[in-house]
């Protein structure tokens, strides 16, 4: 297995396109600047040996070398013994809602989002409970199978967009259903919490009978509405920019929170029913509800024994600082001489 030890460093990444637009914007405003004095047939007998792409080549070998150090200071390293590790905790598996009305910007920066940032929260508090994730809209999708890698997860979960379901709709049902294929078998007697995060718009099935046969397999439903009661448009991107989405009357269609339904997949879960609005819930009581569970041990393959492999990343920033001192600003005249062959230029 394959990790960076820092891999805080790796957002400097985010540095090196921003070196190569501000060298872009420098080399333009040269060059504008230099005819200001001279032409470019002049500038050339000026400056004959200059070449026009070599400043490219060489800045392009200097952050490459960059690129290599960040790497070698984010630690990569390579697991060399797997080994498994007991722990004790419950399986948490969340269902989230990724229909387009989840884009609503009733609360901000939108619901979606909102959940995100929850479900991000709601990861910092557990403690070695497997952690699931499954997406809905008109279907549900498993999107991450049962995991005590919460940082795997919340890598996957920032990624989560109303795009990566095609069928518009909100099936709480079938995101339930689903989540009883997705926890482990019954007879392993691990405690099981789902939690559904939604608007509570069902239009696609019965969710409150799903959860009542999930509650019958042991499952605690707990759900978390997000929106408001007066609720808020639907933003769609069109060719014009954003508009947003229409009755078939023409008037704007406004999405609420069905705080009800959801009040009643909960009761009918034996869980908790949670109110997220502008302001953000408090996700204690929820955590001291998993947290009193009974405890199932469970072994988990992990790589215990890491080898440091930054000093391949480090020969790599050597060898590109090393070309870029090699090769020199001037042209080469071999190449020189094959593009005038090739234009048919003497």
């Amino acid at each position: 297995m394959f990790r960076f030890e820092n891999s805080d460093y790796l957002y400097l990444l985010g540095l090196i396109p921003v070196f190569f637009v501000l060298f872009a914007v420098f080399r333009f405003f040269r060059a504008r600047g230099l005819k200001k004095f001279a032409t470019s047939n002049m500038l050339e007998k000026l400056q004959p040996e200059g070449s026009k792409y070599k400043p490219y080549l060489k800045f392009t070998f200097i952050m490459l070398s960059l690129t290599c150090v960040i790497m070698a200071i984010s630690r990569p390293q390579m697991g060399t013994k797997l080994e498994e590790v007991k722990k004790e905790g419950v399986e948490v598996i969340v269902a989230l809602d990724v229909s387009n009305s989840m884009l609503s910007d009733d609360i901000k920066p939108n619901r979606l989002e909102r959940a995100k940032f929850l479900v991000n929260r709601l990861l910092d508090k557990l403690t070695n409970d497997k952690f699931g994730l499954i997406v809905f809209a008109g279907q549900a999708f498993s999107q991450l199978p049962l995991t005590t890698d919460y940082s795997a997860a919340k890598l996957i979960l920032n990624s989560v967009d109303t795009d990566i379901i095609a069928t518009q709709g909100t099936a709480i049902g079938a995101a339930i259903e689903l989540s009883a294929k997705s926890f482990s078998k019954k007879e392993e007697k691990v405690n099981r919490v789902l939690i559904v995060i939604t608007d509570g718009e069902n239009h696609e099935d019965d969710a409150v009978d799903a959860a009542k046969a999930l509650a019958e397999e042991g499952v605690i439903i707990h759900s978390i509405g997000m929106g408001t009661i007066n609720g808020g448009p639907i933003p769609i991107k069109t060719a014009n920019g954003t508009d947003f989405i229409k009755e078939g009357d023409g008037s704007t269609v406004i999405t609420k929170l069905n705080g009800d339904a959801l009040k009643e997949i909960s009761d009918a879960g034996k869980g908790s029913f949670i109110y997220s609005g502008n302001s953000d819930p408090d996700l204690n009581s929820l955590v001291k509800e998993i947290a009193k569970m009974e405890k199932k041990t469970f072994g988990e393959k992990r790589f215990s024994d890491y080898d440091d492999k930054f000093q391949y990343f480090l020969l790599g920033a050597i060898g590109f600082a090393l070309l870029e001192s090699i090769f020199s600003g001037k042209k080469n005249y071999i190449f020189v001489k094959i593009g005038k062959f090739i234009s048919g230029r003497k």
